[in-house]
């Protein structure tokens, strides 16, 4: 396989940011970008694969697809993968780790299937196995069909690379990035994130409307590989600038730790310039001057009988500052009980789909220009 064959590659999404990871792709000109259940499938070669991981923001992992045959008992899958060209894609001296599923099909076992792989890895091609490498191999199972990938990425992708502190229930950055996608928001407007935690909302915002890359700091499980092309590599990277932004992107939380280490986190991400943090309560909140933009804001949705009510409250105080000082505004809340959205008494749309956030199911909900 050289450098130049085409292959397909899986987007992995957050389940029910699809659609928008599709949009990014193809906006990003990735070929015949397409949404399956759980991501987005386009087709390339290894320099697609590094783009994907350098430049889209909401995907979560970047899987090259490499091989598949059927299999229908564990002795033909381990003669299949003795004659497997591993030597193409991994190296002798990098330990990789191997992990299998299978669904619908004669081979059931997926720990065994794991131990076949695993070995003829090993035997064949010399590379060590170690259930703590960071490059993994991905056998899938599927009617007995076996497909091959690997996991380009290493470290989940919302991990940018330059932020230590994080609030408790943080958004992740993927996340983040595309709920500001299904908002409408390209970078040409202000964001303010009324509960901004550690500042993800705003930061994601500060870096679109710069244009910088969301891998720009961060090293990828890719630069492993056998045939690796490190000077192409450091090309790609260096090809992108980024642009002048003048404009100031707002977050404000009641927590003065939330505050600077929001503050902190804009400054590794070099958005410093570009974003502005300040301690206060929601009812306290007001316009900055210059344009209209998006308030977008993931307030707290509590995991307790009890904090309903509460929270209503806090709902309606949100709703009602908005409502009053923010005309021209679009606003959009993630949160997982439809009661508090409707608590807001703000005019809003038909919500999103249902996104799986660490477990909790939450949905975006938005609103067209307040009156």
């Amino acid at each position: 396989m050289t450098k130049h064959t085409k292959f397909e590659i899986f987007l992995v999404a957050t389940p029910g940011l699809e659609s928008p990871l599709c949009a990014e792709a193809q906006e990003n000109g990735f070929a015949d970008a397409r949404k399956v259940p759980g991501g987005v499938v386009c087709q390339g070669s290894w320099p697609e694969v590094w783009r994907a991981n350098l430049c889209l923001r909401g995907a979560n992992k970047v899987l090259a697809r490499i091989g598949s045959f059927p299999a229908v008992h564990l002795a033909q899958l381990d003669k299949r993968c003795r004659k497997f060209p591993w030597a193409d894609f991994l190296r002798p001296d990098i330990p990789v780790r191997v992990e299998a599923t299978s669904r619908k099909s004669r081979i059931y076992h997926a720990g065994a299937a794991r131990q076949r792989v695993e070995r003829a890895i090993n035997e064949t091609l010399g590379a060590p196995i170690s259930s703590e490498a960071d490059l993994r191999v991905l056998l899938r199972i599927e009617k007995d069909l076996c497909t091959f990938s690997i996991d380009s990425s290493g470290e989940l992708l919302h991990k940018r690379g330059h932020k230590e502190a994080i609030a408790k229930a943080p958004m992740r950055e993927t996340m983040a990035a595309m709920f500001l996608r299904a908002c409408g928001f390209d970078g040409s407007e202000p964001v303010l994130d009324p509960m901004c935690g550690s500042g993800t909302f705003v930061i994601e915002a500060a870096e679109i409307a710069r244009g910088l890359l969301p891998g720009r700091s961060r090293s990828f499980a890719f630069e492993q590989l056998a045939g690796f092309d490190a000077d192409a590599w450091s090309q790609m990277r260096s090809s992108y600038t980024p642009t002048h932004s003048k404009l100031i992107h707002f977050g404000s939380d009641r927590n003065s730790g939330a505050v600077e280490a929001a503050g902190a986190n804009a400054a590794r991400a070099g958005v410093a310039d570009n974003t502005r943090f300040s301690q206060r309560v929601v009812s306290d909140i007001k316009p900055p001057p210059g344009p209209t933009g998006l308030v977008i804001v993931n307030p707290p949705y509590g995991a307790r009988i009890g904090d309903e009510k509460r929270l209503r409250s806090l709902y309606g105080s949100l709703g009602k500052t908005l409502m009053s000082r923010f005309q021209g505004w679009r606003i959009g809340i993630v949160t997982s009980a439809p009661a508090l959205a409707r608590a807001t008494r703000l005019p809003l749309l038909a919500p999103g789909p249902v996104v799986d956030h660490g477990g909790t199911k939450v949905r975006l909900y938005q609103t067209d220009p307040l009156p």
